[in-house]
This record gives structure tokens, C-alpha cells and sequence, in this order.
């Protein structure tokens, strides 16, 4: 019998039927152990480890209840299944309702009687391996500030507790405002770099030669105003990890010189001649559809392929409808601390229009939507009221949708007019209330011919 048999440990005071379920469980590959009645049973269970019990109902000493309860306060996660005669089934069902895991009948079908055994063992198994993999992602990394108990950012997680330990190139992709700088951030904080630099830089914020100065550093004279030597972005995160956001924005130029770092290793100052050797991890983000992208020839294809080793898409806030609530909560908090005010909620009907709204900003549109509520908020509780005019004239029906016929850009455009009335065409302000950038909102108004 091999040391990976389950081990079974078999309960019953009748010596023959105890002796047939034996030698049937043994030649089934099973490592039994026989017990003559349950207080023999409870002992046995304290002295050996076993996989499941399959325990009889009725016996002299200790009945199989009895045994059951004993064993499921010293063993809460040992499967039990119960042996009953078939005029006893209902004894059976209240065994299960007290945590027994199944039951068979007398005289025992034994085809029927491995099924139950193999289904009994292999949930227990699912269990375990859940409960490891519950306890990897709650002890073994720390998420940070990423808040998420939807499916779809169950799954975010999973891909983090994979990637994280390894140094895989990252391409972090989704909507601006979905989080993605705090992904770069937990993938770093959770490898074995986290005592290296993380060294930051958006792309889209730079003008190309100043982006390749940040990047790769200069020499002194290398340019008007490049008064002494400077290092970029790459060597100060040496031994660490990179993280470029808004990749999608960069020239072909200093694309090409990205994947000679990538492939080599190695690069030279602006104005300089030495070879610069990093250890550097890269983690990218962009919202742009990059491998659209490279079918219009704006963005390199051997690079794309460099930098999608192990892609992670967040998804938008419209699609975790569920953890609107969360979040919601969690800024609260922050804010309240900030602006000290006593707030103790969000009411009820409050709450219905924040999760049914569309949030085309996502997150960054939440947080300075309930950082704009706490500020309002006169009383104890944020009602409607403190609520921006796109969400108080909304329906607010939990997980609310628009019309048939109604597109996101026209949800989009809505939400833009509304901001704009709200905030008397100050578009600076109605920039910061949406969470995106003056620039992103003068490209929408154009876009929408508002402006």
C-alpha cells in the first residue's frame, strides 16, 4: 500500500460487515483502519491523522451521533460519511445536518459507496487547495490599497501572486482611472526586488527629448541648459524595478531604444559615450490599444511582445459593480480622517446612485466624488445631496444601466454637460470632479464637438 492511500478509518461493531467494507476499500487502493465502535473511533482519530471516516450509526457503547460530535469538535474539516440501515435515513440527514458529509445505506452498494468516498475525498481536496491559496494571497502578499471582492479582480490577484515573485515584464492595460499604478506598485512591493528602488515615470507627461533625458540621463553640454551630468530613470532603478506608465505614448525613436535596454541590458547618456550596463524589472501600463497599435505601424511589434510577457487587464468600475460599496467606504474613511469630520455613512439611497452610476473616470471619478461629498456633507451622513448633479438626476437603481440604444461615449457626454452645468463651465474644476486632466477634457470636448 502506497504512503499516498487515503486512509480510511472504518467504524462499525459488526465484525463481518466491518471485514467485507475492509478488504473492498483495501483492493480500492484505500489504507483502512477498523474501529469495533465509536469511543474506539474518537480515540483513534486523536492519535493518527486520517482523510475521512466512514462511520456506522448504530453500536453498542457510542452510537455513530454520539462519535460524530466528538469528532467534529476535535476534527471540524474530517469528512465523515454515515453507514445507516435504509429505515433509518432520516437519522442519516440529521447526521448531515450536524456535519456529517454523506451517508450510505445497508446493505452497501459498494460501486455506490467508492463514488461517495471519491467525491467526499476530492471536495475535501478543492478545499485544502483553496484554503492554500486563500492564505498565499492574504499572508504571502500584501495588496496595498487595491480593494476588490468581484470575480474579475479575484482573478487580478491570482495573476499577482503568480507574477510578482518572478521578474516577468508586465503589461498593465485598462481605462484611466481602473488603478494601474497601484498594480505596478503591489508587484513590486511583493518581489524580491521590494528592497530595490520603484522608480516611476509617465510617459505622456514629457516631451519626447525631455522623456529620453528622464530615462537614460544626460552628460553636462549635452544640450542647451544641460549644466552637469544627470542619471536617468533607468540606472537610479537599478537592482529595482521601472514602471512606465502611458507607454503607448512614446515615439518610435525612444521605443527602439527601450528594447535595446530590454534585449541588452545597456544604454548611453544623452551626449555621452560610455555603456551603461542596469538590472532592471520593467512594469508598463497604458489604456491605448496597443496591439492596434502596432497593426497602424505606430507602435513597435518586436517591443509589444517584449513588454506583454504576462499581460494584466483591470477591468472598469462598471464591471465590478460590486465592490462600488468598498470602495465607496474606503475613501470615507480616508477623507473624513483628512478633513476631520465626524461622517459616519453613506445613506442608503446615496449609496444606490453611486453603484448605479457608469463612472466613465472610474476610481479616480469615485474618490473625488466622495472626497467632494465628505467636504459638503453638513450632517453625520452623505445623502444625495452632496452627490455631483450627473448622479443625483440619475435613476439610482443598483447596477443600473442605460437605455437599450445608449453607448458609453453618449453616457460619457452626458456626464461631461452635467459636470460643466454644475460647475458653471469652470473646467478646471469640472476636470478634477470627473478625475481625469484638464487636457483629457478639452481632447472630449472636442471629440463630442463641445468646445
Amino acid at each position: 500500500m502506497s504512503n499516498d492511500s487515503p486512509k480510511i478509518l472504518l467504524v462499525d461493531d459488526e465484525v463481518g460487515h466491518r471485514t467485507m467494507l475492509r478488504a473492498h476499500l483495501a483492493r480500492a487502493g484505500y489504507a483502512v483502519t477498523e474501529a469495533d465502535d465509536g469511543d474506539v473511533a474518537v480515540h483513534l482519530a486523536e492519535q493518527h491523522p486520517f482523510d475521512l471516516v466512514l462511520l456506522d450509526l448504530k453500536m453498542k457503547r457510542m452510537g455513530g451521533m454520539e462519535a460524530l460530535q466528538l469528532l467534529q469538535q476535535s476534527h471540524p474539516v474530517l469528512p465523515v460519511i454515515i453507514i445507516t440501515a435504509f429505515s433509518s435515513v432520516e437519522s442519516a440527514v440529521e447526521a448531515m445536518k450536524k456535519g456529517a458529509r454523506d451517508y450510505v445505506t445497508k446493505p452497501v452498494n459498494i460501486a455506490e459507496l467508492k463514488l461517495t468516498l471519491e467525491r467526499a475525498l476530492h471536495y475535501e481536496q478543492l478545499q485544502q487547495e483553496n484554503a492554500s491559496l486563500r492564505q498565499r494571497l492574504d499572508e504571502r502578499f500584501d495588496f496595498g490599497r487595491i480593494i476588490g471582492r468581484s470575480a474579475a479582480m479575484q482573478r487580478v490577484f491570482e495573476t499577482l501572486a503568480m507574477v510578482a515573485p518572478t521578474d516577468a515584464t508586465v503589461l498593465i492595460t485598462g481605462e484611466s482611472g481602473t488603478g494601474k499604478e497601484l498594480i505596478a506598485n503591489a508587484v513590486h512591493q511583493n518581489s524580491p526586488r521590494k528592497v530595490g528602488p520603484f522608480v516611476k515615470v509617465n510617459c505622456a507627461a514629457l516631451h519626447e527629448n525631455l522623456l529620453e533625458s528622464e530615462l537614460f540621463g544626460h552628460e553636462k553640454g549635452a544640450f542647451t541648459g544641460a549644466e552637469k551630468q544627470r542619471k536617468g530613470r533607468f540606472e537610479l532603478a537599478h537592482k529595482g524595478t521601472l514602471f512606465l506608465d502611458e507607454i503607448g505614448d512614446l515615439s518610435l525613436t525612444t521605443q527602439a531604444k527601450i528594447l535595446r535596454v530590454l534585449q541588452e541590458g545597456e544604454f548611453e547618456r544623452l551626449g555621452g559615450t560610455e555603456t551603461i550596463r542596469v538590472d532592471v524589472r520593467l512594469l508598463t501600463a497604458t489604456h491605448k490599444p496597443l496591439a492596434q497599435m502596432v497593426e497602424a505601424g505606430s507602435f513597435r511589434q518586436d517591443l509589444y511582445f517584449r513588454l506583454n510577457v504576462v499581460p494584466i487587464e483591470l477591468p472598469p468600475l462598471r464591471e465590478r459593480s460590486e465592490d462600488i460599496p468598498l470602495l465607496a467606504r474606503h475613501f470615507l474613511e480616508q477623507y473624513r480622517e483628512k478633513n476631520r469630520k465626524n461622517i459616519r455613512g453613506i445613506e442608503p439611497g446615496a449609496m444606490e446612485r453611486l453603484t448605479g452610476h457608469g463612472w466613465p473616470g472610474n476610481i479616480r471619478e469615485l474618490e473625488n466624488t466622495i472626497e467632494r461629498a465628505v467636504i459638503l456633507c453638513p450632517g453625520e451622513t452623505i445623502t444625495v445631496h452632496e452627490l455631483p448633479a450627473a448622479l443625483r438626476n440619475s435613476s439610482g437603481a443598483p447596477g443600473a444601466v442605460p437605455l437599450p440604444g445608449t453607448t458609453l461615449k453618449a453616457m460619457e457626454r452626458q456626464l461631461i454637460l452635467a459636470t460643466l452645468e454644475e460647475t458653471e463651465g469652470n473646467r478646471t474644476r469640472a476636470a478634477e470632479l470627473l478625475g481625469i486632466t484638464r487636457q483629457t477634457l478639452q481632447n472630449k470636448l472636442k471629440e463630442y464637438d463641445l468646445s
